[in-house]
């Protein structure tokens, strides 16, 4: 179900700006690196908010364009908010590929990754998924299909019980992050993330206060 912006549009200030646009910095929703900076009128925001596809207003061209739609490197909306002043756009995203026309990761020539190994996994395994690459033991699995891989999660999880009832600290870890990553891959398989998941364990908890 999308969610309800109606009373975000309502409160940006269009207006501060001649060409009635405001800035809108677009962020990568599993990192939190700054992928680039676009400008958005309220036809661009609405479009975005209706396609879930981040859609800007050039100002030198007078139109809207769909960010990726020359590079099929489209930015799937997460969320949207806006700063104090209701003047300046922040929208969260899941980029499809590199942002920059240069084939940078960022506008800003940065790599868009982050200080959390996992998230950053997640990213690559969300990459051979949707860019297989020959040779990849996770392309590999994704080619396979879901049965297989949850197959493969099953018996990752009956070594991991068979080893944690024995002595060997380091086999025992071994199979722990094996079980992990093939549960990764499995969550990519049914397009959900580690986000979605702890989203139902932190409501779980709350309803435990």
């Amino acid at each position: 179900m999308k969610k309800d912006y109606s009373e975000l549009v309502k409160r940006i200030d269009f207006s501060k700006s001649s060409s009635q646009t405001v800035p809108a910095i677009i962020q990568d929703s599993s990192t939190n690196v700054v992928l680039m900076l676009g400008y958005m009128n309220r036809d661009a925001l609405l479009d975005t908010i209706d396609s879930g596809l981040v859609t800007f207003f050039s100002r030198s061209k007078n139109r809207l364009w769909v960010k990726g739609e020359t590079s099929k490197h489209y930015l799937h909306v997460v969320d949207i908010k806006s700063d104090c002043d209701s003047d300046t756009l922040l929208i969260t995203a899941k980029p499809d590929g590199n942002v920059c026309h240069t084939g940078a990761e960022t506008c800003f020539n940065e790599e868009n990754t982050s200080e959390d190994f996992l998230r950053a996994l997640e990213k690559i395994i969300e990459g051979r998924k949707k860019r297989p690459v020959s040779g990849s033991y996770t392309s590999t699995l994704f080619k396979s299909g879901i049965n297989k891989m949850a197959q493969k999660v099953g018996e990752e999880a009956v070594e991991l019980v068979i080893e944690a009832k024995d002595n060997n600290q380091k086999l025992f870890i071994n199979e722990a992050a094996d079980l992990l990553f093939h549960y990764l891959i499995l969550l990519q398989a049914k397009n959900k993330t580690l986000d979605d998941v702890i989203e139902v364990l932190e409501k779980r908890h709350k309803g435990k206060e």
